[in-house]
């Protein structure tokens, strides 16, 4: 406890705080998602997906005032940079070849998990503040090379900003709703090239005889969920890699977050053939494409199974955004338009902080110029495209 009567927790188990009193905090910020929940960071921890064996020590700081919680944030330790999507590889290459090591280094991310949110959970700025110190501190503590708050919201960035971190800029590409009728109509705001691509993409499709089982929440059955799953191994296993998240992991997912899943199918002739997974978020009318996977190779299904299906469902249920995930310029054909991300970076090394910071600042420029040649083809028609940058 420090002078002000707060008490600074630092826990290696996301299972001992409390999950009403994290949730409620989550509800209370600017930008929650279901990623942020303590039931998913639950799940990642109890799953054997992000542990200490995984490269993912957790460090769950929080801070309390009189038994109630202010602040709190997911923190891991982490041994390599797998599964963070904002990459600093060269950085740690840099490090080593100067004989100095980057690992262990202090993330606030969620895993696997490239969606923009709040990350510093607070009552207010004050306590944001004072997280964003703890974890200054805990880095020390820990001897960890480097702090790194991965896809922040203004309120984090501008407290970490306070406590000497730098900003480094991103860019995702997503949908927002403007007022379509349908996914026909959705089209009809394309340019003609644009749509009639999409047009003969879905064709393609069709005429391979693929229609779309959807299924959301419960409905989603367990088989639905085992095939899921070899669907998600065999993309990996094209990478020549491994899954990073568990059968175990959604299982519980489906046991704990059911509401917050929606299931793509592409069936031929009565058999499964590919599936999309879909994260909603009902309370912000908001989803994010996360996994796919197929277990046969239909030209255009991907684009059709992880874009238009869940953005014509989207456009159905009145929902207000959808975002795509990380990286992909290829999006902005099929109407996912630019958006700004940013993350936030402090380096214990006062040379190779200089060194970052000159990086970030050229970064950071270049990366103003790279928006805007992309809104400079948006894929709408001039006046959408207009509209849409306002």
């Amino acid at each position: 406890m420090d002078e002000t009567g707060i008490v600074i927790r630092v826990d290696d188990r996301p299972e001992a705080l409390p999950q009403d009193h994290w949730d409620a905090l989550l509800a209370a910020q600017a930008r929650p998602t279901p990623f942020m929940r303590l039931a998913y960071l639950r799940a990642l921890h109890a799953s054997g997906s992000a542990t200490a064996s995984t490269g993912w020590q957790p460090q769950f700081v929080s801070l309390w005032r009189g038994g109630a919680l202010i602040a709190a944030c997911p923190a891991w330790l982490k041994s390599h940079s797998y599964g963070e999507y904002v990459f600093d590889w060269a950085w740690a290459d840099a490090y080593h070849r100067h004989g100095l090591s980057y690992y262990p280094k202090l993330l606030v991310a969620v895993p696997f998990t490239p969606v923009p949110g709040s990350r510093l959970l607070a009552v207010d700025d004050e306590a944001r503040a004072l997280l964003a110190q703890a974890l200054r501190a805990l880095a020390r503590e820990t001897a960890a090379s480097s702090l790194h708050v991965l896809f922040g919201d203004p309120a984090d960035q501008a407290a970490l900003a306070a406590a000497g971190c730098s900003a480094r800029a991103g860019v995702q590409f997503h949908w927002t709703a403007e007022g379509d009728a349908d996914f026909t109509a959705f089209l009809a705001r394309l340019h003609r090239d644009k749509r009639k691509k999409i047009q003969q993409e879905q064709r393609r499709v069709r005429e391979a005889g693929v229609s779309f089982d959807i299924r959301e929440g419960a409905a989603i059955t367990g088989e639905d969920w085992d095939y899921f799953y070899r669907c998600y191994q065999q993309t990996y296993r094209e990478h020549h890699s491994r899954p990073y998240l568990s059968r175990d992991f959604f299982a519980r997912m489906a046991a704990e977050m059911p509401e917050h899943w929606l299931l793509f199918t592409a069936v031929r002739e009565g058999e499964r053939v590919a599936t999309s997974l879909i994260v909603l978020d009902p309370a912000r009318r908001a989803a994010f494409g996360r996994y796919w996977g197929a277990t046969a190779h239909i030209p255009c299904l991907h684009f059709d199974a992880c874009y238009y299906q869940p953005l014509a469902w989207c456009i159905a249920h009145g929902y207000k955004r959808f975002e795509g995930g990380a990286q992909g310029e290829h999006k902005m054909a099929r109407g996912l338009m630019p958006t700004p991300t940013a993350s936030s970076h402090w380096l214990a090394h006062p040379a190779f902080a200089d060194a970052v910071n000159d990086f970030l600042a050229r970064e950071g420029e270049a990366m103003a110029g790279y928006m805007d040649e992309l809104n400079e083809h948006a894929p709408f028609k001039a006046k959408d495209a207009a509209d849409a940058a306002s």
